[in-house]
């Protein structure tokens, strides 16, 4: 956390680098907002800092109107941190408390709920439940200025078990009702929404950011049925914790705007963080070049592309199984092995858009399926057949509370799974921003490309003056070698 004084300068600046790393509550209007806020810079002495929202809220402030400081950036020590609370953290957002309850939390992060309590409430200043309800409210004023859902059926979408708590719960976070938030969103956006049955929201991020180099990474690897880009347009099928959905995301400027269709708008949270994991949107990209940049290896790649963005994964059981699809083939035959399994075993959507059709055959699907069956090697089908049952018996967790070192010494434990395949998976699908991979064939070309040594244990140690952020400069080294598939020298065992 930044000290008073560094806060204040950060507010009186409007510095959006800081939006969702803290929030700013000045006592005057009892009011908090972010950073960047628009509104005249209050007087020191009027001013509280808060790690989050729902600190803020706790403490009695109303969230501002101008700002709208609940639609903030995520804070990006929540990807970075591996600890009790940033996997909870993780785990809260994807909206695991409105699933299963603190109890049901602490229980898959194996901890007491005291235990629990005690490390979120000394990070961020709140409890789970107090975070939960900041989320809900939340997902609450999206669903009532976006969706055509009658406002009794929002607040049980919405996560509230009644709705004397989410009338309550609105007024202290937005000091007004359901129905005049409903009443001023814009009416034409409504309409609109209301034709389409869609839920349309901007997902902030901060700046710099190569957003669209991460568009075309996730283009370059569509599985057909699953993904398709349609002009800027990246367009994706969802499984989600209470039925199926579909986003549309388009970059904007300094957000991305999406479009949802979800069978239960119980999904809603679940469906924005795993759009914000997939396009890395919570990123402090200005902390990660400031390191890479001071590399004099690096710096010409930073400064010809800042912001460059990890891709992550909306679902980690599928990232890995396409990770294993992908081993030491092209990026093209990937995707035609990818579009087969989809083809075979994945869910027909009962509203598809555009080229989206299915969803990507979930583990317990292909775990049912006899390994010759696969249009794979018999190493490499009974690789994949062990990947998926060790998913669904629970023996590997790749979701975003997963313990990132666990889930590696796991994955590496299956024969068939290599350093690669497994710090491939760590980056993705777990959204480390720590990983490096010397035997990649695609890194290996773009060190050499850059006249560096490029012998994995030459990278191995060229990579430490870039850590904590890896995972950057190995798409930095990616985006040099673009014909090289990102594919391990030998990660068969």
């Amino acid at each position: 956390m930044l000290d008073d004084d560094a806060c204040y300068r950060a507010v009186s600046s409007r510095d959006g680098r800081f939006d969702g790393m803290f929030y700013t509550a000045v006592t005057s209007t009892r009011i908090y907002c972010r950073p960047s806020c628009p509104a005249r810079t209050p007087k020191r002495e009027n001013v509280r800092f808060y790690r989050s929202a729902a600190q803020a809220q706790a403490a009695g402030f109303r969230a501002c109107r101008r700002c709208r400081p609940d639609v903030s950036p995520g804070s990006p020590e929540w990807n970075i941190r591996a600890d009790l609370t940033g996997r909870a953290m993780r785990l809260i957002a994807d909206g695991a408390v409105d699933r299963d309850g603190v109890t049901g939390l602490s229980a898959r992060l194996n901890y007491s709920e005291r235990q629990l309590r005690r490390a979120v409430v000394a990070e961020v200043g709140a409890g789970p439940l107090q975070l939960a309800r900041a989320q809900r409210a939340h997902t609450a004023r999206t669903l009532l200025e976006t969706a055509d859902l009658p406002v009794t059926e929002i607040a049980y979408a919405a996560g509230f078990a009644s709705i004397r708590q989410f009338n309550d719960t609105i007024r202290q976070v937005y000091a007004t009702t359901p129905s005049d938030l409903r009443r001023h969103a814009r009416r034409d956006q409504r309409d609109r929404n209301r034709a389409a049955g869609a839920i349309e929201l901007r997902l902030a991020y901060r700046r710099p950011a190569d957003i669209s180099g991460l568009v075309g990474f996730l283009a370059a690897r569509a599985v057909p049925g699953v993904e398709e880009l349609t002009g800027r347009t990246y367009r994706r099928s969802l499984q989600l914790p209470h039925g199926t959905g579909i986003a549309e995301l388009t970059p904007a400027d300094g957000y991305l705007q999406a479009t949802l269709w979800l069978a239960d708008p119980r999904d809603l949270p679940a469906a924005v963080s795993r759009c914000r994991r997939l396009f890395d949107l919570d990123a402090d990209n200005a902390a990660v070049d400031d390191v890479l940049g001071a590399d004099p290896l690096l710096r010409p790649l930073v400064a010809a592309t800042p912001g460059r963005r990890v891709p992550g994964a909306v679902d980690g059981d599928e990232l890995a199984v396409r990770a294993i699809l992908g081993q030491q083939i092209s990026v093209a035959a990937a995707r035609r092995l990818a579009e087969r399994l989809v083809q075979a075993y994945g869910k027909p959507l009962d509203a598809p858009r555009g080229a989206v059709t299915h969803t990507f055959p979930s583990a317990m699907a292909l775990a049912a399926v006899d390994p010759a069956a696969f249009p794979l090697s018999v190493r490499r089908g009974q690789t994949l057949h062990e990947l998926v049952t060790r998913l669904t018996n629970g023996r590997i967790r790749l979701d975003p509370g997963a313990d990132r070192d666990e889930a590696e010494r796991t994955l590496v434990d299956i024969p068939g799974i290599g350093p690669w395949t497994a710090g491939y998976v760590r980056m993705r699908a777990l959204s480390d921003p720590d990983v490096f991979l010397p035997t990649d064939l695609g890194v290996r070309r773009g060190l050499s490309s850059a006249g560096l040594a490029h012998d994995p244990q030459a990278a191995m140690e060229a990579s430490s003056a870039w850590r904590p952020w890896r995972s950057y400069a190995l798409m930095h080294l990616w985006a040099l070698a673009p014909s090289a598939s990102p594919a391990p020298s030998g990660d068969h065992r």
